[in-house]
C-alpha cells in the first residue's frame, strides 16, 4: 500500500525512507480534505503517531505551494509540549520529517542554556519547539518573534493543564497572530480542554481517533499478585524472564527510583534513572544511553510517562501501581507504539489487589493473570536463548576457520560447548527465589498472608524468653536462618520467662532439626532443641478470677426493712444520762466575755530596753563560729537587719 497523495512530496519521501507504508488513524484523519486549513481538536491515544500527524497537518500551511523553505527568519510554527524530554523528542521527529523540505528547527526548554537558545532564535528558525515556561520567558524579553506565526500546536494539552501551565498557555496564545491555525492534541478532552479550545480556536474540527472499547490493542497486560515483601524479587525475575531489549520500570516516588535502581544495579543490570530531581543534561544522557544500547533498563517516575518514545521498548513494568487510570494508560503507552507489540506487567502486592482491580475497570483494560516467573521458568528461557542464539547459525569466515580448527585439534567439541555454556550462564544474572505463596498469585486463590493451619507440627524450644526481652519479630528471622527454612515453615511462637517454644511444620521438621544440630542457632549463648516427649507445647496457667455465686441475684428493694447489724453504733439519745467527766466539763464556769471596745493599757517596757527592739544587741554564732551581733539601721524596729561581724 502506498502513502496518500495528499501528503506534500518532500514529507512523503521522508516517510518512505523511514519505512512508513501505511498511516495510523489519526495521521489519516488530519490530512483529510475536510481538515485542510482548519483548526483541529484531536484526541488520540498514546503511541498513535501524533507527532508525525501534526507535522503533516501544518506542512501545507507552512510551505504553501512550495516544496522547500526559501528563507529563514521569524518562526512560522510553534509546537508546545509539557516536558523537556517530549519537546526534544518532537524536535528530533520534525528534523527527519522536514529534512528534505530544508526546515530549520530550534528548541526552547527549561534546564537548557538560555544564551544558546537566544542565539538560535536570532539566527532564525522555521519551527520552534518548547515548553510553556521557557517560551513565555523568551516572548516577554522580546527574543521570540511571534509576528510571522502561521500555526500553533499544543501537544499533550491535558497534561499541560494538569501541570499548572494554563496561564502560560493563555499568554502564548494571546501573543500569537489572530489568523494562525491552532491545533490541539490531547489523549482525552475533559471540560478544561474544551473551554481552552472554545476560547482560542475558530470553527475547530473535532477528530477522535481513540476507540474507548479497545484501549491499547497492541499492548498485552499481565497482572502479578505477589506478597509485599517479595515485590522486588518478582521485578527481577520478570526482567530476566522477558529479557527485553529496552524496559521502563515505573516507581511512584524519587526515593523509590533510587532504591530500585540501586538494587537492580547490584544484581548486574545496566540501569539508568529518570526523575524530576535530575538536571536536563542527566536526563538527556539517560535517554541517550537507552537509545545507544549502553543501558537496557530505565527506572523512572511519572515524568517519563508522557511522550517518551524509546526504540525497541517492548516491556513496561509497574513497580508501584498508580490510582489514576489516565496515568496507568500513559505509562503503559510507552510500549506498543506505532504498530509495534508490547507487554505491560503490573506487579501488585496482595493487600492492594482490590484497589488495582477498580483502577483497571475504570481504565477498561483486559488483563491476564500471571504467576511471577520462578527460577525454573527463567532457567528454561536461558537454555532456549542459548540454543537459538543467532551466532550459532552464522557461517564460519575465512579468518575464523584457522582458529576454529586449532581449537578442535586441542579440545573436544564437548569441552568447547561446555565452556560456551558456562560463559553464557555467567553473563546472565541469577534469578531470585520466590515463596510458594507468590507462585499462586491469582485473585481466586487464598491470601498468602493468612497462615495455613499446622497439623502434626513438631515443637522446639529456644533458650531465650521474656527475661531476655525476646520478641517474635527478632526470633523469627533467627529461627529461619538457623533452620534454613522460610517464615512460612514456622507456626506458633510462645514466649515464657526463660525460654520460648515454637512450632515447625511437619514436612520441614526433620530438615530443621538436622540444620540446628549441624550449625547451632547462629547466636552466642542461644541454644535450640526439640521438646522431647511432648505432643504439644506447654501452656501457661493463670489463677482463676473470682466468680459470682450460683443462682439468681436478689434485686434491692428500698421499701424493705433494713436488717439490724450487730456492729452498728448506738444511736444518739439526748435524754440519756451523760458520763460524769462530760458533765463536769459542762458545769465549769465559762470565762467572761472580752470587751473589744474598751481601750487597752499600754505595756510597761523595761528601762534598759526602752527605745530599741528586743532583738538588737544579741549575739549569735555564725556557721564559722564567729560571733555576730545585729543592730537596727534606725530607730524603726521594722528596719532591715544587717549582720555586723
Amino acid at each position: 500500500m502506498t502513502l496518500p497523495e495528499t501528503i506534500i512530496a518532500p514529507l512523503a519521501r521522508a516517510l518512505a525512507a523511514k519505512g512508513y507504508e501505511t498511516l495510523t488513524a489519526v495521521q489519516s484523519a488530519v490530512i483529510a480534505d475536510e481538515a485542510a486549513g482548519r483548526d483541529l481538536l484531536v484526541s488520540a491515544q498514546t503511541g498513535s503517531g501524533k507527532t508525525v500527524a501534526f507535522g503533516m497537518a501544518i506542512a501545507p500551511t507552512l510551505l504553501g505551494d512550495e516544496e522547500r523553505f526559501t528563507s529563514v527568519g521569524a518562526p512560522m510554527a510553534l509546537i508546545i509540549a509539557p516536558t523537556r524530554e517530549l519537546a526534544l523528542q518532537v524536535q528530533r521527529e520534525l528534523d527527519w520529517l522536514y529534512a528534505e523540505a530544508g526546515a530549520k528547527t530550534a528548541s526552547c526548554v527549561g534546564g537548557m542554556d538560555v544564551r544558546t537558545e537566544r542565539r538560535a532564535l536570532e539566527r532564525g528558525a522555521h519551527i520552534v519547539v518548547g515548553t510553556p515556561g521557557r517560551l513565555r520567558d523568551h516572548i516577554t524579553k522580546g527574543v521570540l518573534d511571534m509576528s510571522a506565526l502561521r500555526a500553533v500546536v499544543l501537544d499533550e494539552a491535558d497534561e499541560m493543564l494538569d501541570l499548572g501551565f494554563r496561564e502560560d498557555l493563555e499568554f502564548i496564545l494571546d501573543a500569537a497572530p489572530e489568523d494562525r491555525r491552532t491545533l490541539l492534541f490531547s489523549a482525552t478532552v475533559p471540560k478544561p480542554i474544551a473551554q481552552l479550545a472554545k476560547t482560542f480556536q475558530h470553527d475547530a474540527l473535532r477528530i477522535s481517533a481513540t476507540n474507548s472499547a479497545e484501549q491499547h490493542a497492541d499492548i498485552e497486560y499481565k497482572l502479578m499478585l505477589v506478597p509485599a515483601a517479595e515485590r522486588e524479587n518478582a521485578i527481577i525475575n520478570t526482567l530476566l524472564y522477558f529479557d527485553s531489549a529496552n524496559t521502563i520500570v515505573f516507581a511512584s516516588t524519587r526515593e523509590g527510583v533510587k532504591h530500585l535502581s540501586a538494587r537492580l544495579h547490584n544484581r548486574g543490570f545496566d540501569v539508568v534513572t529518570l526523575s524530576g530531581e535530575l538536571s536536563q543534561a542527566e536526563r538527556t544522557n539517560a535517554l541517550q544511553s537507552m537509545r545507544d544500547g549502553r543501558a537496557r533498563i530505565c527506572v523512572a517516575t511519572d515524568v517519563a510517562a508522557r511522550g517518551i518514545d524509546l526504540p525497541n521498548l517492548d516491556l513496561v513494568i509497574h513497580a508501584d501501581m498508580p490510582t489514576n487510570p489516565d496515568t496507568l494508560l500513559h505509562r503503559s503507552g510507552r510500549t506498543g507504539r506505532a504498530g509495534r507489540k508490547g507487554t505491560c506487567v503490573l506487579i501488585v502486592p496482595m493487600h492492594r489487589r482490590n484497589a488495582v482491580q477498580r483502577t483497571l475497570k475504570m481504565a477498561k483494560l483486559d488483563v491476564q493473570n500471571m504467576a511471577p516467573p520462578s527460577s525454573t521458568d527463567i532457567e528454561a528461557r536461558y537454555r532456549e536463548s542459548i540454543l537459538t542464539a543467532p551466532d550459532l547459525t552464522k557461517e564460519i569466515s575465512e579468518e575464523e576457520a584457522a582458529f576454529v580448527a586449532e581449537l578442535l585439534s586441542r579440545y573436544t567439541p564437548e569441552a568447547i560447548a561446555a565452556a560456551y555454556l558456562r560463559q553464557q550462564l555467567a553473563a546472565r544474572p541469577a534469578p531470585e527465589d520466590l515463596s510458594d505463596s507468590a507462585q499462586m498469585g491469582k485473585p481466586g486463590d487464598s491470601d498468602p498472608r493468612v497462615r495455613e493451619r499446622f497439623e502434626g507440627g513438631t515443637w522446639f524450644k529456644v533458650s531465650v524468653g521474656r527475661k531476655h526481652k525476646a520478641e517474635p519479630r527478632w526470633l523469627l528471622p533467627m529461627l529461619c536462618k538457623a533452620g534454613n527454612v522460610t517464615k512460612t515453615a514456622i507456626g506458633s511462637i510462645r514466649i515464657f520467662d526463660t525460654e520460648s517454644h515454637f512450632e515447625v511444620a511437619a514436612p520441614k521438621a526433620d530438615a530443621f532439626a538436622k540444620s540446628i544440630e549441624k550449625n547451632g542457632s547462629g547466636e552466642r549463648g542461644v541454644t535450640i532443641s526439640s521438646i522431647e516427649g511432648v505432643g504439644d507445647a506447654p501452656t501457661r496457667t493463670f489463677p482463676k478470677s473470682p466468680r459470682r455465686p450460683e443462682g439468681p441475684i436478689e434485686r434491692y428493694d428500698p421499701n424493705a426493712p433494713r436488717p439490724e447489724r450487730a456492729d452498728r453504733a448506738t444511736r444518739y439519745d439526748p435524754a440519756a444520762p451523760r458520763p460524769e467527766h462530760a458533765r463536769a466539763d459542762f458545769d465549769k464556769p465559762r470565762p467572761a466575755k472580752v470587751d473589744h471596745d474598751k481601750p487597752r493599757a499600754p505595756k510597761a517596757a523595761a528601762a534598759k530596753d526602752k527605745g530599741k527592739p528586743k532583738w538588737a544587741g544579741k549575739a549569735t554564732e555564725g556557721a564559722d563560729g564567729a560571733k555576730k551581733t545585729y543592730k537596727p539601721k534606725d530607730k524603726d524596729h521594722k528596719a532591715k537587719r544587717k549582720p555586723q561581724v
